[in-house]
């Protein structure tokens, strides 16, 4: 690995203006955006889970059904907000909701200075034009993938942190760390 995994961001600036919590989008995605494939992803980076846990602790995760049920359980030191459109759907330890809104919503009751999007597509597809930040672990390579992470331009976004690592023994895939603002 080279250099220093990014895992504080009190530099970055308030996208809110200070008012209320900031929504970001966390992922990976591969050089086309893949950022899934069967319900799984499709590479593993221990990296990029230290940066996730590192990113979100602490905070309120947002996502779908599918992916709480890929994780297969609450994560340690977060509140887990699942969106699913099956009303009777339950699950112990997570706050279930039925919109996009509601999770939003949901989340800022918890008094955070950070709310997170961690998946699957349909719910980033919903969130993204509403986030104001994104942090992008870039994969340096192109895998076979079902599920696509929306496209991040330099007209809607500027890019304010950028770390590389190279692939390393316990790395397979050399990767880049980002974080995106909205413009």
């Amino acid at each position: 690995m080279t250099g220093k995994i990014i895992t504080e961001n009190s530099n970055l600036s308030s996208p809110t203006g200070g008012q209320g919590a900031v929504l970001s989008l966390l992922v990976a995605a591969d050089e086309n955006n893949v950022i899934g494939k069967d319900n799984q992803l499709p590479w593993h980076l221990p990296n990029d889970l230290r940066y996730f846990k590192n990113q979100t602790w602490g905070m309120p995760i947002l996502m779908g059904r599918k992916t709480f049920e890929s994780i297969g359980k609450p994560l340690p030191g977060r509140k887990s907000i699942v969106i699913t459109r099956n009303e009777n759907w339950m699950h112990d330890g997570v706050d279930v909701v039925h919109s996009i809104d509601e999770a939003i919503e949901k989340a800022k009751n918890y008094g955070v200075k950070e709310i997170f999007v961690i998946g699957g597509a349909e719910i980033f597809n919903s969130s993204f034009q509403r986030a104001n930040r994104i942090y992008l672990t870039r994969i340096h390579y192109i895998f076979n993938g079902d599920v696509y992470f929306p496209k991040v331009t330099d007209e809607d976004w500027s890019l304010v942190q950028e770390h590389y690592c190279s692939e390393d023994s316990k790395n397979m895939y050399a990767h880049t760390f980002q974080v995106w603002e909205r413009k």
